[in-house]
């Protein structure tokens, strides 16, 4: 049986509000295996961004354990998560989040570079994921002028430099247009399969959810139901 690369079981996650308690997670049980891909569809408040952040070790849970890579990280020091987080697990978000006054081979390079690796390794490493996906002649231009669908491109280069084994999207499509949203979802399904990376796709767009092979529908904190290949 394949290991588990993302493993969930009974996870809360409560947040304190003033007076205020907020259930963001209820009890979330989840088990994906390397390779599977699965978007995460629901309301706004469902628990989609709060179960991303968990998973990505951007956020503790309440309670319940966290797997990853067969790794609990549930009550990890906040360092050893940090080291962790940049090895494991590469991001995705709406907000591409380049940094503007560095270039492109720059911005997919900065994981590399945090973690301690050469910056002549974390180059040719950059230079090649650039070249993959599409913006070899790009490789010095800033983020400002590159267009929202190049900018995207650059996010998931540098979400693939570490080769991390969990790739999570927080509505990576949310501010492109069609066309570009179609080329962003090819790109990232493409090369997701070829590197077996596990992925978790947050999005309201139920057109960009059904390309996943897999899809998980959320409500008030827990999983709803569950369609597709598991």
């Amino acid at each position: 049986m394949s290991q588990s690369v993302i493993s969930l079981k009974e996870v809360t996650k409560v947040y304190q509000i003033e007076a205020q308690k907020v259930e963001a997670l209820r009890g979330v049980t989840v088990d994906l295996k390397v390779g599977q891909m699965v978007g995460v569809t629901g309301r706004s408040g469902s628990g989609k961004s709060t179960l991303l952040h968990v998973v990505g070790t951007l956020d503790k849970p309440t309670s319940g354990e966290v797997l990853l890579n067969g790794t609990n990280i549930s009550g990890m020091p906040d360092q050893m998560t940090s080291n962790f987080r940049n090895s494991t697990v590469g991001f995705i978000f709406q907000m591409n989040n380049l940094l503007p006054e560095f270039s492109a081979l720059e911005n997919v390079m900065m994981p590399g570079l945090i973690a301690g690796a050469s910056a002549e390794e974390m180059s040719d490493r950059a230079g090649e994921l650039l070249n993959r996906v599409g913006l070899g002649s790009r490789l010095n231009h800033r983020p400002g002028e590159l267009s929202g669908g190049e900018q995207q491109r650059v996010a998931i280069g540098r979400a693939l430099l570490m080769a991390p084994p969990i790739l999570l999207a927080d509505e990576p499509t949310g501010n492109l247009d069609k066309k570009n949203s179609d080329a962003v979802m090819d790109l990232l399904l493409e090369l997701s399969e070829q590197n077996g990376v596990t992925m978790l796709l947050v999005t309201h767009d139920l057109d960009i959810a059904g390309r996943m092979p897999a899809q998980m529908v959320m409500e008030d904190g827990r999983i709803l139901d569950t369609r597709g290949a598991w």
